[in-house]
């Protein structure tokens, strides 16, 4: 039904415009508690067997939605409605900005996949304060993703990700640092030694204003599919050396070598299938490197059961997902945990839990 809709109707539409249509429906309906029940219902799976333990903080099972989808938190409910097991909101930027020019987000259905270029369009953090404080449920992890003003210097950046998380940090359950999008001038340069270790050592300082030395929120990175690997050893390394809770693997690609659409030199990042691999190749280098220390979560190219299970087995404890939900439709995560549930009872799993890193333990 949805896949009748999606390619008779809603490709008719501009994709920015369908996606807040998108955003307008499940924050009508999440609000609304008749139509979360009904929803509930309708999508209900049973997922006792799948509850992940990650980061200090306690999943239904380890598919959540990605940032990028709901940049303003203006429609949590209507996600954790549709069966996601956590939301990340965001990037959030500390003063409202408009992005990019449109047209900036293109389909490529021939690819499974999305290019945006979008640059943070965000509300600015006193809005996400004003929705979250307003609609942010019990029991459904929330993170905030970080992010910096395009006007905002390089040298002063950690000041834009240091007022975003102190503002947001009594509304939220993680926090994950953004440096790693493809549409900002200059923000990939933050990945380097240089700008990453003060700005993680200013963001370490306001964690433990906020939360303590002892217990903390959960800060994690987003790592760039497009490092090298020595790029990627030293960021790993300072994420050890400042006891981040984990990395996030990864934001969009700018390589555009699996892209077969008209749409493929369109500026941007691509997200969706031509991420997977390089996705899974990333959290699989991680838990060996790190041998398990950090938490990652695995984002790109997620659309099946077996695409969640390839990345938990590569090392991830949670995964994220964002294009195989427009593709897929509001049955995704029901799609998703079914065939989850199907696998384990064909290999006889009895917790989900139990094949995190299983691939690279056994090799």
């Amino acid at each position: 039904m949805y896949d009748l809709l999606y390619h008779h109707l809603l490709t008719r539409f501009d994709p920015e415009l369908t996606h807040h249509m998108a955003l307008d429906m499940l924050r009508y309906t999440g609000n609304l508690a008749a139509s979360r029940v009904l929803v509930r219902r309708l999508l209900a799976s049973a997922t006792d067997s799948m509850a992940i333990s990650a980061i200090g903080l306690d999943f239904e099972h380890p598919l959540g939605m990605a940032a990028g989808f709901d940049k303003n938190a203006v429609c949590i409910r209507g996600l954790g409605m549709l069966g996601f097991s956590s939301v990340e909101v965001g990037t959030v930027t500390p003063q409202a900005q408009s992005g990019n020019p449109r047209p900036r987000l293109f389909r490529l259905p021939e690819d499974q996949a999305l290019i945006n270029s979008l640059g943070f369009p965000s509300a600015g953090m006193l809005a996400v304060e004003h929705n979250l404080r307003r609609s942010r449920p019990d029991r459904l992890p929330v993170g905030v993703s970080l992010g910096k003003n395009k006007v905002t210097p390089l040298e002063n950046a950690h000041m834009d990700y240091s007022s975003v998380l102190e503002r947001l940090y009594p509304y939220a359950d993680f926090f994950v640092i953004n440096v790693s999008s493809p549409n900002t001038p200059g923000l990939r340069d933050l990945q380097t030694r240089d700008y990453l270790s003060p700005l993680l050592k200013h963001l370490q300082t306001a964690m433990v204003k906020y939360g303590g030395i002892e217990l903390p929120k959960p800060l994690l990175l987003k790592l760039s599919p497009d490092m090298t690997w020595p790029e990627i050893d030293s960021v790993l390394e300072l994420a050890l050396e400042f006891r981040l809770a984990g990395v996030v693997a990864t934001n969009t690609t700018t390589d555009r070598a699996a892209i077969h659409s008209h749409y493929r030199d369109k500026p941007g990042g691509v997200s969706g299938r031509p991420l997977r691999q390089r996705s899974n190749e990333i959290v699989q280098y991680t838990y060996r490197h790190t041998q398990g220390q950090l938490c990652i979560i695995g984002v790109g190219g997620i659309f099946s059961g077996d695409d969640v299970w390839e990345s938990l087995s590569s090392g991830a404890s949670l995964v994220q997902a964002y294009t195989g939900l427009v593709y897929r439709g509001p049955t995704f995560v029901k799609q998703v945990i079914q065939q989850i549930q199907q696998r384990m009872h064909r290999e006889g799993i009895q917790k989900l839990q139990d094949i995190i890193g299983s691939e690279v333990k056994r090799n």
